[in-house]
């Protein structure tokens, strides 16, 4: 039998569905992909949503001006550990350097706080500066974007009931266009197309979405070519 910290860790709708969800690379550093998609974002960055605080302490071993926030005490007593500065606090209350950030990040599936995508955009863009961008993982193409309610499970043990949604890469422009932003650039990560992980690039007026693959994407995505997605929300 296993123990209560052997137990996986999952994330589970009231239908009984079972979302995407990776506690190991929650508290893990951050791995060659995410270094390389960091590697030449703008800062200063807020990391939304920071956990124990790995990109953080990522970003400031480079060189780039970082912070996190995060609601949970245990996540951000972990980030001070490992010596990132991180707040304990919810994206909704008032945090420092509103309408300065350089780039805020929605990783791990982060764009589901809150349960409504559009919601979560409009307070991140508010946060910008005026070149400003959000860093947003998305669900893969050809997903369906939900709107739905979760717990967290271990075992028998789980927490209550919390909205949550999923953002799709087909409906990334047009949920972006509805929080007063554009997708700007769209990569995933190389391998398999199983196991890729999707980012979007959400900034102000004048870009679209392109695929590509992340590491000769980098660099170019200012300049991206766009192809309007015409796939509408549905909620679950």
């Amino acid at each position: 039998m296993r123990s209560p910290a052997e137990e996986e860790i999952q994330l589970r709708t009231r239908d009984g569905q079972l979302l995407p969800f990776e506690p190991s690379r929650w508290s893990a550093r951050a791995n060659e992909d995410e270094r390389a998609l960091l590697a030449d974002i703008e800062g200063p960055v807020l990391d939304v949503g920071c956990g124990p605080g790995r990109l953080v302490a990522h970003l400031l071993m480079n060189g780039i001006t970082a912070m996190g926030v995060d609601p949970a005490p245990g996540a951000v007593a972990l980030a001070r550990e490992r010596g990132a500065p991180v707040l304990q606090r919810a994206v909704w209350e008032r945090l420092p350097g509103e309408g300065r950030w350089g780039t805020v990040l929605l990783f791990d599936g982060n764009v589901g706080i809150g349960g409504d995508p559009v919601v979560l955009l409009r307070r991140c863009a508010a946060l910008l500066g005026a070149r400003g961008r959000v860093l947003v993982e998305l669900d893969a193409p050809g997903t369906v974007s939900r709107h739905v309610e979760v717990r967290i499970e271990r075992g028998e043990a789980y927490t209550p009931w919390f909205p949550w949604a999923t953002l799709s890469v087909g409906d990334a422009a047009a949920v972006a266009a509805r929080a007063g932003l554009e997708v700007t650039g769209v990569c995933h990560t190389a391998g398999p197309e199983r196991s890729r992980r999707w980012f979007g690039l959400f900034g102000g007026p004048g870009g679209c979405m392109q695929r590509c693959d992340l590491r000769p994407a980098l660099t170019a995505w200012p300049a991206l070519a766009v192809e309007r997605a015409r796939s509408p929300v549905v909620a679950g």
